[in-house]
């Protein structure tokens, strides 16, 4: 299908936001400077209702249509990494150690571009909410735009968003229903013992001894305590103990891990699995073990139903799959999903580094796509009477 002529005719000033949000990289609840940005672009486009501050640093935007109905919720993240930018584009960041290397900065433009879009054409009936996230990498700012009332304040009946994805050929979708992305849950791990000198361990309890015997251990939980037929995997990505030298057995050390799953009951089986095993084994050496979890975002679980409308407007703007295999990444749009029926869709970036790379650069050839699958989703979703 080609492209809608007002789409194509925005794509490029889109594009030049995205290079200017790609430039200008805030994190997590800092996106001050990139909220005013989308809310002084959303007023310009007379979006009947621009609200920031929800959730922090969100922004939400509401564009009425010709006559009443229901409401729509799109989302877009707007958070950057802590990357250094390895990329040496001309609107490469200018923040030294911070980087959109996940392609928040385009989706925002997209999202954007499809509100400039929806307010000038306005073929719906009800309402398109659109939702600029903060603190998508970690922070929680689906959970906190939830509690400040997102989705009974705007009505939303349902929700959906979208994510660029590499090496998938560029603008086409895809989706699949049920779990898409897992839960991911971190977790640190404090193990004391009794330090002392190498050359007299007898007088020492060996923490590090510990530690690796705990690292080791925890890998029997996949593989021996998981269903085979669900998915799941641990991993621990930090070992580090409070000496650097030859000669000194550490009195602690400090453990960091991952945990990701696909299923809520999984997710508890893991969770006291990791709890059992790490404790049991630093006290076989002796060893006393200290665990904090750091909750994260549920399961990604897509709604059936709202994947068919979302593949079907996909289908439409280029072309759309529902055979997307699971993977163990994370997003907590899961959040929204979870209070209210929707889907999330991935588009191609083409060729590109991956996501979290520090040479990752988003596809500007992608917007029109995007903003394309916004704009037919919204009116199939929200239908004029005939």
């Amino acid at each position: 299908m080609p492209l809608r002529n007002r789409i194509a005719e925005l794509a490029p000033e889109v594009a030049s936001w995205r290079r200017h949000l790609h430039a200008h990289p805030e994190l997590r609840f800092e996106e001050h400077e990139t909220a005013r940005f989308v809310a002084e672009k959303l007023r310009g486009f007379g979006c009947d209702e621009v609200v920031e501050g929800v959730g922090q640093t969100g922004v939400v935007a509401v564009i009425r249509g010709k006559s009443d109905g229901g409401a729509v919720g799109f989302r877009a993240d707007m958070d950057a990494l802590p990357i250094l930018e390895a990329t040496g584009l001309p609107h490469a960041s200018t923040v030294p150690g911070k980087m959109h290397a996940c392609g928040h900065d385009g989706h925002t433009s997209m999202l954007l571009g499809a509100a400039q879009y929806l307010a000038e054409t306005r073929n719906f009936a009800g309402s398109v909410v659109c939702i600029f996230q903060p603190a998508e990498e970690g922070g929680g700012g689906a959970r906190a735009m939830i509690e400040d009332g997102l989705i009974e304040r705007f009505g939303i009946g349902e929700v959906y968003g979208m994510h660029n994805w590499p090496g998938k050929p560029l603008g086409d979708f895809t989706l699949r229903a049920g779990p898409q992305f897992a839960a991911p849950e971190r977790f640190d791990v404090v193990l004391t013992g009794r330090g002392g000198h190498a050359a007299m361990p007898n007088l020492n309890i060996d923490t590090t001894l510990a530690a690796a015997q705990v690292v080791t251990a925890l890998q029997s939980i996949v593989s021996r305590n998981v269903d085979p037929v669900h998915n799941a995997v641990v991993s621990i990505c930090g070992f580090v103990t409070e000496t650097n030298t030859y000669n000194v057995i550490p009195e602690v050390v400090r453990l960091k891990g991952t945990y990701r799953v696909h299923d809520d009951d999984v997710q508890k089986q893991v969770r006291t699995r990791i709890e059992e095993i790490t404790t049991a084994t630093a006290a076989a050496y002796g060893v006393a073990a200290e665990i904090t979890f750091l909750p994260g975002p549920p399961v990604l679980i897509n709604h059936a139903e709202n994947v068919g409308f979302a593949a079907e407007a996909g289908n439409r703007v280029s072309s759309a799959t529902t055979d997307f295999p699971p993977v163990m990444g994370a997003d907590d749009f899961a959040e929204m999903l979870r209070r209210r029926p929707g889907a999330y869709i991935l588009v191609g970036n083409g060729d590109s580094a991956g996501l979290h790379h520090p040479e990752y650069e988003f596809n500007d050839a992608v917007i029109p796509y995007g903003m394309s699958w916004i704009a037919e989703l919204a009116e199939a979703r929200l239908p004029l009477s005939r």
